[in-house]
């Protein structure tokens, strides 16, 4: 199975820019997306042979997420079981006969790390909500964490220390995330390879340059370890700040 996930900045924005061709030519069959910017009606998107399912924010332009899939579900759920954290559209999770997959986008600590103590509950309270899941079956977390783990994963880890995306404590809280019992599958597979991002800021000619972060992430179960096929970094597709990145998985 292929999955995919693409943080597309705004998906309005994004279909002007290619994003239906994209789309089939990754062949994902799940298509998970964030940062979607829009609420239930504004959109009439169908995609022949997928079923969607979506998260909004109780805001209006902001977060949100969606899953398309070609496999029907047993069970689709909206939020991470937490009251505080379910207004701004930042999970879905679907339930299938062998794993739960589940669609995330991070709240950003904004700068300044203004907004970190809301961002460290979110990460306990999603912590404990994907290790709950995985008492039962195994997990596939996908989406923009934003967070970069470690050095390897910025261009400029030096002149980063301690914004948001790389402080230590997101940092941390990621850490303790992999220690609860998954796994980066990128890192799994390519555990030294260098330049290899999915966010580029729109300033200073950054992505031409490849000045990039690595803040999207394939994360399963630990047990699925020998599942992993493949993942990708698709850097090559354009339309939002953000490249898809993908995972192929073996049953």
């Amino acid at each position: 199975m292929r999955f995919v996930s693409w943080n597309v900045n705004g998906l309005r924005a994004v279909q002007n820019k290619g994003f239906v061709e994209s789309f089939l030519r990754l062949n994902a069959d799940c298509f998970c997306l964030q940062e979607t910017k829009l609420q239930a009606g504004q959109l009439d998107l169908e995609l022949p042979g997928y079923t969607s399912y979506w998260d909004y924010a109780d805001r209006k332009g902001y977060s949100g997420t969606a899953v398309f899939t070609r496999h029907v579900p047993l069970r689709a759920t909206r939020g991470i079981g937490a009251e505080e954290h379910n207004h701004e559209g930042r999970c879905v999770t679907l339930e299938f006969p062998y794993f739960y997959l589940v669609c995330v986008y991070t709240p950003n600590a904004q700068d300044e790390l203004r907004r970190i103590d809301y961002r460290m509950a979110w990460e306990d309270a999603f912590r404990a909500y994907v290790q709950d899941l995985d008492r039962k079956k195994p997990v596939i977390i996908c989406g923009d964490m934003n967070v970069a783990h470690e050095p390897i994963d910025l261009k400029h880890p030096k002149a980063n220390e301690g914004h948001a995306g790389y402080s230590p404590q997101e940092r941390g809280k990621f850490e303790e995330l992999l220690a609860a019992g998954f796994l980066d599958t990128y890192r799994t597979v390519y555990p030294n390879r260098k330049d290899a991002y999915t966010w580029w800021s729109y300033r200073g000619n950054a992505r031409a340059n490849n000045v990039g972060w690595r803040i999207d992430y394939f994360l399963v179960s630990r047990r699925l370890r020998g599942n992993i096929r493949e993942p990708w970094i698709f850097s090559e597709i354009s339309g939002s700040d953000h490249c898809p990145v993908g995972l192929d998985l073996i049953w």
